[in-house]
């Protein structure tokens, strides 16, 4: 994920910027930094830059982006940066987009912080005021009228980039004036939405230790199905004896109903065995009588 971060000074890009380092293993590459460190090992472009502000010089745009060449080779970088301080003018954006090009890399997107100015300036006079009540003394670089002049050089020379982006469809505007938390939300939405943050880019990079959590994680997880297991398997046991039910009934119902059936012939066959004897009785006392006369 390659971004760059516009906006105009208390903008908060620089609070933004630290969160997606921090959340996607990103680097923030701020082009004050990268010369210092330049400088300071000795590179042939920082030896360059070096000579220039040594005679009280602006360092020009192609040795920055010299600079900038060299630092996204080394391997923190490969992951994705944001840059910080670069591009803040059209021809520097042109001379980024030939650097690209020529690694045959590209930028993802370029995220505008758009904010109120007149509510910029209430806060820094707000804050201001409450840096004096404390008695303490206000930095130079953080009153209304050094943010003016910020802000008047801002829509000068890096507001054409909104356009320059735009023409190119790789700017998204965001809100900043919503909360800090409402900001990166909002960022990592439509990054992810446009496809800058990819799920498989998130596996590749992930943190070994993350990856062993989720592998400890799912080891335990067996244990308590396992557990969980056995009711359910007590259960099953159960509903099957109770499907059972219905056809034990049945059977029995059965076995009821024959044995009353044989209950009916027996008895019916000992009421006609209770009606031969009676007749049997008549006709000997029958018998005895006529014997009698004789």
């Amino acid at each position: 994920m390659r971004l760059i971060l516009l906006g105009p000074p208390g903008s908060g890009k620089g609070t933004q910027a630290q969160r997606l380092v921090h959340k996607h293993g990103i680097v923030q590459l701020s082009t004050g930094e990268m010369l210092r460190a330049a400088v300071a090992a000795g590179t042939p472009v920082g030896l360059q830059a070096k000579e220039i502000m040594a005679n009280g010089g602006l360092v020009p745009d192609e040795v920055v982006v010299g600079i900038i060449a060299d630092r996204i080779e080394e391997p923190d970088a490969r992951k994705g940066f944001i840059l910080d301080g670069f591009p803040r003018t059209v021809p520097q954006a042109e001379a980024l987009d030939d650097l690209l090009r020529k690694k045959h890399l590209k930028l993802d997107a370029v995220v505008e912080l758009r904010v109120n100015e007149s509510a910029l300036l209430a806060r820094v006079e707000k804050r201001a005021e409450e840096t004096r009540a404390r008695g303490e003394e206000v930095r130079l670089d953080d009153t209304p009228e050094v943010l003016t002049k910020r802000l008047a050089q801002y829509r000068s020379l890096t507001e054409p980039l909104i356009h320059y982006y735009s023409e190119r469809r790789k700017l998204l505007t965001v809100d900043g004036m919503m909360t800090i938390e409402h900001v990166t939300r909002e960022i990592n939405r439509i990054l992810t939405a446009l496809g800058a943050l990819e799920p498989r880019e998130h596996e590749d990079h992930a943190p070994k230790a993350a990856k062993k959590a989720a592998k400890a994680a799912m080891k335990a997880s067996k244990k308590p199905a396992r557990k969980a297991a056995k009711p359910a398997q007590k259960a099953a046991k159960s509903a099957r004896k109770a499907a059972k039910a219905p056809s034990k009934a049945k059977a029995a119902k059965k076995t009821v109903k024959k044995a009353a059936k044989k209950a009916v012939k027996k008895a019916a066959r000992a009421a006609k065995a209770r009606k031969g004897a009676k007749t049997a009785k008549k006709v000997a006392k029958k018998l005895t009588k006529k014997r009698a006369k004789r």
